[in-house]
């Protein structure tokens, strides 16, 4: 006779296999991928210094600013990336001195500790063609040619310290040490892929945040080739061409060169980061510095034209002239226009929700095709006409339906 389990039993054991279930893909969840490429901005803790350094040393840097990947936190704030100095030459009378330096520990706040492949770059365009102009490079820094204490440069390939040198030739004609003081921000570029344990989870739209989801990369791709720094598929993969062509942009738009596509330079780009890939409202939206100039420049306009009309701060108009229905619709419509973009661009500054950004962009475009239409019927100035067309080519990208 088969014994019978009582109920308590099974729901028991029912409950305890749904709880390892969860458990299983929580972990593999939490589980997330800082791909290789990325770049990763810290500081050094200690002075480094040709003179000195000797090959094997080891220092650490700070990670100042969470890292997140998608929609998780990976690197808090507070993390450290320990280098080591793998060559070291100091300075002589004929030539200058140099380091390199690799990294390949890092140390998260808890206590976690993870092997990383990470060398020296530049967030200098100028220094970040010459590196990447040899992909094998070994990066270094070579004595007093930078607002650092030291320039960064590739050096060839080459494993001997002589070749090296070579390689540097006349970079290396100062004749001073490398002397980069504790505090100097310096990029990390990782070689490989790092797999970490993903914290809080993020609303969305951080400024360090590292997009990485196909749809996200993808419409970052599109952003790039609209603009002309993308010539390549829209394949959503952060390859090199798309890295260079992120870089490229972060420089021309004062961002932090990393390469990386952040939660900065998404929102000069103007795409979706709502908390889930494709949940969102689509659509463009300006930057702050780019909100500004439109509200500032319609303000210039409202306020010429009212001159135009020769009408008082007050709103007295010229008891003398006549004056056209197509006058007074043009000064409304520039008016208001001048008032809805300086509310478009508090939305934008605060950043708070993104989706009301695109909404109010949208909004902010009817406004415009209200001047559009007065302007037509109005007896504006030449100048007036062309300081309109200016504004209407900088909100190009929220009007939807040009």
């Amino acid at each position: 006779m088969r014994p019978i389990r009582p109920n308590g039993y099974r729901n028991a054991a029912w409950s305890l296999a749904l709880a390892l279930v969860a458990a299983s893909a929580a972990s593999a969840q939490s589980r997330v991928v800082l791909p290789a490429g990325s770049v990763i901005i810290v500081r050094t803790t200690t002075a480094l210094q040709s003179a000195s350094a000797k090959t094997g040393q080891t220092f650490e840097t700070n990670v100042e600013e969470s890292v997140g990947v998608d929609e998780y936190t990976v690197i808090p704030a507070g993390s450290k990336i320990q280098g080591v100095i793998s060559l070291a030459t100091p300075a002589t009378r004929q030539q200058s001195g140099v380091i390199e330096v690799v990294f390949d520990r890092l140390m998260l706040p808890n206590g976690s500790t993870f092997p990383i492949t990470g060398k020296l770059t530049s967030t200098d365009s100028a220094e970040r063609r010459q590196i990447e102009s040899d992909p094998n490079a070994r990066v270094v820094l070579v004595g007093e040619r930078g607002g650092i204490g030291a320039g960064i440069a590739g050096a060839g390939s080459g494993k001997s310290t002589n070749n090296i040198l070579a390689a540097l030739g006349s970079l290396l004609s100062q004749g001073r040490d490398v002397s980069v003081p504790a505090g100097t921000p310096l990029a990390v570029r990782l070689e490989s892929a790092v797999t970490l344990r993903g914290g809080g989870r993020l609303r969305g739209g951080e400024a360090s945040t590292i997009y990485t989801a196909t749809e996200r990369v993808r419409a970052a791709q599109q952003a790039l080739a609209q603009q002309n720094y993308y010539r390549g598929p829209l394949t959503g993969q952060l390859d090199d061409a798309t890295r260079r062509a992120l870089f490229q942009f972060q420089v021309d738009r004062g961002l932090s060169a990393t390469g990386n596509l952040d939660g900065r330079t998404a929102q000069a780009l103007g795409i979706n980061l709502g908390g889930v890939p494709g949940s969102a409202l689509s659509g463009s939206t300006l930057t702050a510095a780019q909100a500004s100039t439109v509200r500032r420049d319609a303000q210039y306009l409202a306020s010429r034209y009212r001159s135009e009309l020769g009408a008082s701060s007050v709103g007295r108009l010229d008891p003398a002239r006549a004056y056209a229905q197509g006058d007074l619709d043009l000064w409304f419509a520039l008016s208001a226009f001048a008032d809805n973009a300086s509310i478009y661009e508090q939305i934008v500054t605060t950043g708070a929700n993104r989706d009301a950004a695109v909404l109010a962009g949208r909004a902010l475009a009817n406004a415009a095709r209200r001047v559009d239409s007065a302007m037509q019927s109005a007896r504006a100035s030449a100048q007036l006409q062309t300081g309109w067309s200016s504004v209407r080519r900088q909100i190009t990208t929220l009007d939807t339906t040009s």
